[in-house]
């Protein structure tokens, strides 16, 4: 089974944002040396517990502080941005680092509505305007080179003009997304994390729809799983407190860093009654002991035919991330 590592630069109470970005170099190498495929950056705005608004800094920093695994984007929010501009950006870090550069795209916002809106360059367009699909085949044919001669965007020289591209995933947690990746040949990763009723459908109609071409011949999926692994399961269950009232606190409007699991057992004890109810075939945040966490993986992976993972671990503190990201790394070994 190859894992990687998704990570939202998670902010700890008691930090900084600084020290956050720091932490993601620092896994980065820890995470390299256990032998982990790919390392991504997700891109977050105006978020008061998460620091990296801008992956392809970061992205530019790990891999130039690593040799080997892959760095990349989970995911570059795309209807931000020129698909021209994203491009560039992205042939930059291929020409500095090339082979080991990826180019994960998303739609979602990666905010509120409101930062939404703030990162609009054009704010005359309606907030609901839904022109994702032409961005993407856009960037695909900049980053391929492949617009027809009747193009005005043919004659356009993409800057830096080097052999080979970074290889470029659609990330989603819709069957919209696994959709446009079967259709267009792209890998897929499903973002089980944020939305786990639907992965099993997506993989399945990525891989059902999946168009063939030379360069891609077969599908490729991923999945993107929350996990939080301990020497313990008791412990993993105290780790996780942190994630759990951060989430209950994101969903009722107050922002703030990780809070410490001390902190957040102490106010989860106040909430009356369960704070969501998971009805998915399997948790959005698989959690427990290796052996625990190490079984729930290999369940999926069996029942989904798919053996690429890429983990998203957020607790308060940091050596205890590391630590997780270790006892599966030794797991899988």
């Amino acid at each position: 089974m190859k894992l990687s590592v998704l990570d939202q630069s998670p902010i700890p109470a008691g930090s900084t944002p600084a020290q956050a970005l720091h932490n993601t170099i620092d896994l980065a190498k820890f995470t390299e040396a256990l032998g982990y495929e790919r390392y991504w950056i997700a891109e977050h705005h105006a978020t008061a517990s998460l620091a990296s608004p801008a992956p392809e800094i970061m992205i530019e920093r790990v891999a130039a502080e690593t040799s080997r695994i892959r760095v990349g984007s989970g995911a570059v929010l795309l209807p931000h941005y020129s698909p021209m501009k994203v491009v560039e950006t992205f042939r930059v870090l291929h020409a500095l680092h090339p082979g080991r550069i990826d180019l994960g795209l998303g739609r979602a916002p990666g905010g509120r509505r409101l930062d939404a809106y703030a990162l609009q360059r054009d704010r005359k367009a309606e907030l609901d305007g839904e022109d994702f699909g032409q961005q993407l085949l856009e960037l695909l044919k900049f980053m391929s080179k492949t617009f027809p001669e009747s193009h005005p965007f043919s004659q356009i020289a993409i800057s830096p003009d080097m052999p080979g591209a970074p290889e470029v995933w659609l990330l989603g947690s819709s069957g919209w997304s696994a959709d446009a990746a079967a259709h267009l040949s792209l890998p897929y990763a499903a973002a089980h994390f944020i939305n786990p009723q639907t992965t099993r459908a997506a993989i399945d109609h990525y891989r059902e729809n999946f168009k063939p071409t030379e360069e891609m011949p077969e599908p490729k999926a991923m999945i993107a799983v929350s996990v939080i692994c301990a020497d313990t399961a008791e412990e993993a269950d105290f780790l996780a407190s942190s994630q759990r009232l951060r989430r209950l606190l994101r969903d009722t409007g107050e922002s703030g860093p990780i809070p410490s699991p001390e902190d957040a057992t102490r106010r989860l004890a106040e909430v009356p009654g369960p704070l969501t109810t998971d009805h998915s075939e399997w948790p959005r945040m698989i959690l427990g002991d290796v052996k625990a966490v190490k079984a729930q993986l290999e369940e999926i992976s069996a029942a989904l035919h798919v053996d690429d993972f890429m983990l998203v671990t957020v607790v308060h503190s940091h050596q205890a991330r590391k630590h997780s990201y270790e006892l599966l790394a030794k797991a899988f070994e």
